[in-house]
């Protein structure tokens, strides 16, 4: 006998199907999948106003303005209707659904894209960075939300509720992918792109799974061909290989975590506590605190030689233990511990959301970022993007700094074009004195120098400076004395006398 008709016969199959499959109105369910999975112009403007919320949400970190973008997508409807499309092997129902899913989504992102393009908050807040690395928790709401979507669409209790669910794992990233194109982020709008994808694919699998529990087969499809079948065949896999390497990914950094604590534990005695460990990935990076009786000398580098060999990578490993007795003292030392511990976790989570903004910033990744904790000063070389010049780097320098007010932040641009500084009149005879020359700087010649300034400062290269006598006088003097490495260079001069300056190798001063 085969394994399906052996299937069939089992107790627990036959109950499912004769007391909950039977009791499903399947044609019913299949025409309101069907009547809420397309493209309708409700669709598209519920769709634009959910996505315009949720930036907002995210732009203002306020958790309560994103939920209340979640309570208006209609995003439920063609994922559902995908799942379905899926389980029930209907061509016409994917496609009808994927069409309506794949306009949301490029509406959805444009149109958060204009938005953050007008806003003066580009800051990437704490909602936003949490929107742009998929982990384990992120893939099990996404799941929950399609178990409680597929069941509620076929018992009939669908609605704002449940589709609140669904938006969860899926409006936040796509108002995120819209930040990252706006301020052309890449790291952003990858990371985003990924998290939204994994959701997606993980809710419509989950779906389809739970249709074909409650009995929706090929044999409900109007029109079911062995073609329709590979086609279909050949669309689940498409979902499950990117899934299948994300879950392969978000389990081997479960497993990690899990054996990273397992090797720390195993470094101290059994009266020895952790308190906190933090594991970062890429390169793998632990930093725990370690309550112990007794101070063991040798417990990082024997964590580190472990974990190292573990995992067949180098892995650097950081451990902060404090002192703690087993008498009466042990109380009062472990408070105290705990609350330097508090300190040391609320600075290292300002230097980590600091490192983050300004990765995120520059394009770059969080190694990247050089950070002196015990100067407060972060550096970080920005990566080139594309139409983007000096000013630009030095506003989003500002922007973060702003936030981290307590720390001295320097983003170091690109060796982009400088401005020509510009005079409000043409330069006189030689006579003219150095402070009468001064004074001629126009106002947009005023702020174009201190853009110069604060790039020379940052890029450390010299600037050859050309255009009439008197004013590339002014302009060398000025830089030299802010510190910048300025000196007059053969060349033609800008406009109305203007002066222009050009970026120098060193071996050019």
């Amino acid at each position: 006998m085969t394994a399906p008709a052996l299937l069939q016969q089992n107790p627990i199959v036959v109950w499912w199907h004769d007391h909950i499959v039977a009791t499903v109105d399947h044609v019913r369910v299949l025409d309101r999948v069907r009547g809420e999975s397309g493209w309708s112009g409700r669709y598209a403007f519920m769709t634009l106003m959910s996505a315009g919320i949720a930036v907002l949400g995210l732009l203002l970190s306020s958790p309560a303005v994103v939920i209340g973008a979640m309570l208006i997508s209609p995003l439920m409807g063609p994922i559902i209707g995908l799942g379905f499309g899926l389980a029930t092997f209907d061509s016409a129902e994917i496609r009808e659904s994927a069409v309506a899913l794949a306009l949301g989504v490029v509406l959805a992102v444009i149109f958060c894209a204009l938005i953050v393009l007008m806003s003066p908050l580009q800051n990437v807040t704490e909602e936003i960075a949490a929107r742009t690395q998929p982990n384990l928790f992120d893939l099990l709401v996404a799941l929950f939300s399609a178990l409680a979507g597929s069941y509620a669409m076929v018992r009939g209790r669908e609605g704002t509720i449940v589709g609140v669910a669904i938006a969860t794992a899926l409006m936040p990233p796509l108002a995120v992918m819209g930040y990252g194109l706006a301020t052309l982020n890449w790291t952003v709008f990858t990371g985003s792109t990924i998290l939204f994808f994994t959701n997606l694919m993980t809710i419509a699998l989950a779906a389809a799974g739970m249709a074909r529990l409650y009995g929706f087969g090929s044999d409900l499809s109007p029109q079911h061909t062995i073609l329709q079948t590979v086609l279909m065949v050949a669309t689940l896999i498409a979902f499950a290989v990117p899934l299948g390497l994300s879950l392969r990914q978000i389990a081997w950094e479960a497993t990690a975590q899990r054996d990273v604590r397992d090797v720390v534990a195993s470094q101290f005695g059994d009266d020895s506590r952790i308190s906190q460990i933090d594991v970062k990935y890429d390169p793998i990076r632990v930093d725990a605190t370690v309550l112990t009786p007794q101070f063991e000398s040798d417990a990082e580098r024997d964590a580190q030689t472990t974990l190292t060999r573990l995992f067949g990578e180098p892995v650097t490993v950081t451990l902060e233990q404090y002192r703690v007795s087993t008498g009466a003292a042990a109380e009062a030392q472990q408070i105290a511990a705990a609350q330097a511990n508090a300190r040391r976790q609320a600075a290292d989570q300002a230097a980590a959301q600091l490192v983050r903004q300004l990765a995120l910033v520059a394009g770059v990744e969080p190694g990247s970022v050089l950070l002196d904790r015990d100067h407060r000063r972060a550096v970080v070389n920005a990566q080139p993007l594309p139409d983007t010049g000096l000013a630009a780097y030095r506003a989003l320098e500002a922007r973060v700094a702003k936030v981290a007010s307590d720390w001295s932040v320097e983003v170091v641009p690109p060796a982009a074009p400088l401005p020509e500084i510009g005079f409000t009149e043409p330069p006189k005879q030689e006579a003219q004195s150095e402070q009468e020359s001064a004074n001629v700087l126009s106002d947009a010649g005023e702020q174009a120098l201190q853009l110069v300034i604060w790039a020379g400062r940052r890029v450390k290269a010299p600037i050859g400076v050309s255009g009439p006598d008197a004013h590339v006088g002014t302009v060398v003097t000025t830089l030299t004395r802010a510190g910048v490495s300025a000196h007059r260079v053969d060349g033609p001069g800008g406009s109305d006398g203007a002066v222009t300056l050009r970026w120098l190798a060193p071996d050019d001063e």
